[in-house]
């Protein structure tokens, strides 16, 4: 029996992370080592008890990171921005990754990326949260590492800052969401691992490219029509546009709204493609039906 090739999970106790270390602990040619800044949270011993090595690690230690990933055949690194609203933490998080995987040889690294919108719109759209992964994408691929980059856009944003809101004007709640009629891409954060899983297992398709995943793609009013029916609630489009939404004045209003921007312009999410790498992949239905509990408070 040939021994198991070794995936270090950065955030394994986190929600991607850890999509990504149970789908993995799931498959028979990996095995997982799970890194986190702290061992004794109850994610991490569950972890353990299914049989994921579990290690402590910082993101923002060299060293740490070096010894994390010794001897491993791959990794999975999300870095974070909304930790601290730091691009240049989360880009030197990256770096760090990127210079141990070179070090020691790493054969595959799957990293949760975006664009970097600031340079593919010349500097007319700042984005900091996806900026930040597309300089780590680059530095990655600059320095030659094996690296595939996931593109995830998440249902999990309607159960917090796309919340719906309630209407001040009568009894409805609305889908405040400056994305015209355009449709806007979303996949369960629960699915991403299924989907990395199918691309370690593919490196010769997918090494040096980008994969944007997305189980399906609606307009607002798809989406507001899919809570209305599964919540019992009236939601609504409230057709906001990116200006106004901007206006609304609470931190990370523009940068939203920019992001939305972004994705008027469609960035590349391949349904077709994830469908392939995840055929249970869940639609944004289902989704909503598994989090009911989430939307309760309407």
């Amino acid at each position: 029996m040939t021994s198991k090739k070794v995936i270090a999970v950065f955030g394994a106790t986190g929600s991607q992370g850890g999509s990504v270390a149970r789908a993995i602990l799931e498959d028979k040619d990996f095995s997982v080592r799970a890194l986190t800044r702290d061992v004794t949270r109850p994610a991490a011993l569950a972890l353990r008890d299914l049989g994921a090595e579990v290690v402590k690690c910082d993101l923002n230690d060299q060293e740490a990171v070096k010894g994390a990933l010794k001897g491993a055949y791959g990794a999975f690194l999300l870095t974070t921005y909304w930790d601290d609203f730091s691009k240049e933490k989360e880009v030197q998080q990256g770096k760090i990754v990127a210079d141990a995987s070179k070090e020691l040889g790493l054969k595959h690294v799957v990293y949760s990326g975006l664009e970097n919108v600031k340079k593919l719109t010349k500097g007319k759209l700042e984005v900091p949260h996806f900026d930040g992964k597309g300089e780590v994408e680059e530095y990655f691929w600059n320095l030659g590492v094996p690296m595939t980059s996931v593109r995830v856009p998440y249902y999990e944003n309607f159960l917090k800052g796309l919340k719906p809101v309630k209407a001040s004007d009568g009894d409805y709640y609305n889908l405040v969401v400056p994305m015209k009629d355009i449709p806007m891409d979303g996949i369960s954060v629960a699915d991403v691992g299924p989907a990395v899983v199918s691309i370690f297992r593919s490196p010769e398709e997918f090494l040096g490219k980008a994969v944007g995943l997305s189980a399906e793609a609606l307009t607002v009013q798809q989406y507001a029509d899919i809570l209305s029916k599964v919540l019992g609630k009236v939601i609504k489009d409230a057709k906001i546009t990116p200006e106004a939404y901007e206006k609304l004045g609470f931190p990370g209003a523009q940068e939203i709204a920019n992001m939305m921007r972004f994705c008027h312009m469609k960035p590349d999410r391949d349904v077709k493609l994830t469908h392939r790498l995840h055929p249970k992949v869940k639609s944004f239905s289902q989704f909503v039906s598994e989090n009911k509990e989430a939307f309760k408070d309407l």
